[in-house]
């Protein structure tokens, strides 16, 4: 397999072959990931090209290190304006349970003033994952981040899904309280 630094290069070289390495290197994960939040294989595909077309007009002048890191999040924030697209139409899927769980912890800011208070949340929220154990931390970001089931994360740290489901509340409400403590409204 083809290693990064190379899948770079052909991107600055406008080679086509960049993006088919890419694909074979990262199409997978990127797959499951948009299909994680959107539930749908045809529109998690969709995503995943919409998300090679951002990178190849991003690189260059971009060089991403390390690359995994920069499509997926290509990939989440695509998958993301199709879901929210999409739940503007109707309420349903996996993800928008893994989102009323976490909302209850957080504020709703939807303008664009509260930029700054949503940069100094995301800064606390850091610091809060920060307190947690690896393993919890690991929990945590494949539920909220990867929009795992707690099924797919038990079987990922070797758990039952009940401990899991355990956990995320457990870990959900001691983020409430940090955030409490440090007088972010919930």
């Amino acid at each position: 397999m083809i290693d990064d630094e190379k899948i770079i290069e052909m991107f600055f070289e406008r080679s086509e072959q960049g993006i088919r390495e890419l694909d074979i290197k990262y199409g997978k994960i990127c797959h499951n990931f948009s299909y994680n939040i959107l539930n749908s294989r045809q529109d998690a595909e969709e995503c995943v090209n919409d998300a090679y077309l951002g990178a190849w007009n991003a690189i260059p002048p971009a060089r991403p290190n390390p690359l995994l890191s920069y499509i997926i999040k290509i990939v989440r924030n695509v998958s993301l304006k199709v879901y929210w697209r999409k739940k503007a139409a109707k309420r349903s899927g996996h993800y928008t349970i893994a989102l009323q769980e976490i909302e209850n912890c957080i504020a709703d800011n939807k303008t664009v003033e509260d930029e700054i208070e949503d940069r100094e949340l995301a800064r606390i929220i850091e610091e809060f994952l920060d307190t947690l154990t690896l393993e919890n931390r690991v929990i945590f970001m494949r539920r909220y981040w990867f929009a795992d089931s707690c099924k797919d994360i038990a079987e990922f740290v070797g758990l039952s899904e009940k401990n899991i489901s355990v956990r995320l509340t457990r870990i959900r409400e001691k983020m409430k309280q940090y955030l409490i403590e440090r007088e972010v409204f919930v």
